[in-house]
């Protein structure tokens, strides 16, 4: 493999036992490795990756130097709604029930229908406890108290009560 090294194999094993990174660490080591003559199918084995990715590595060395190595934005999930609409969602689950929703406090299944109807995101129930999670949202409350509720009554029913 043809590395063109932009800087000296000393330096590149000085920047290896510094690295803390063990993602970075491996593409260093295919960097020297490759420099050192080793093939691509001898280094793939020694740092545990496939041939191409290998090679892959190489060539974005031989591109970018060592900007190449590092990591690159754009991975993982893409977020369910944008900042605007995050902060459209947190606004009207604060303000509360509306007269529409038909309920007294709004759960998963409520938050899933308003992500439907208003923002017109359908996603599963595990996705719309994962959206309150990150905007701060606990998954568990207390259940309301009933406005007609009435706590002597209460009192006297649990003091009646067989006890189990």
């Amino acid at each position: 493999m043809h590395v063109d090294l932009r800087e000296s194999l000393d330096e590149l094993r000085r920047l290896a036992r510094r690295e803390k990174s063990a993602k970075q660490l491996r593409r260093l080591r295919i960097i020297i490795l490759a420099a050192q003559g080793s093939t691509a199918e001898d280094i793939s084995q020694q740092v545990d990756l496939g041939t191409r990715q290998v090679q892959s590595w190489v060539q974005r060395y031989n591109r970018e130097g060592l900007a190449g190595l590092a990591d690159r934005s754009g991975r993982g999930p893409k977020p369910l709604l944008s900042a605007a609409e995050a902060e459209r969602l947190r606004a009207r689950l604060d303000a509360g029930p509306r007269a529409e929703d038909g309920v007294c406090t709004l759960r998963g299944k409520d938050v899933q229908r308003i992500l439907a109807s208003e923002f017109g995101k359908l996603r599963k129930m595990g996705a719309v406890y994962h959206l309150l999670h990150e905007l701060g949202y606990e998954s568990l409350a207390p259940r309301p108290q009933h406005r007609h509720a009435d706590p002597h009554a209460q009192d006297a029913f649990k003091k009646s009560s067989l006890s189990s």
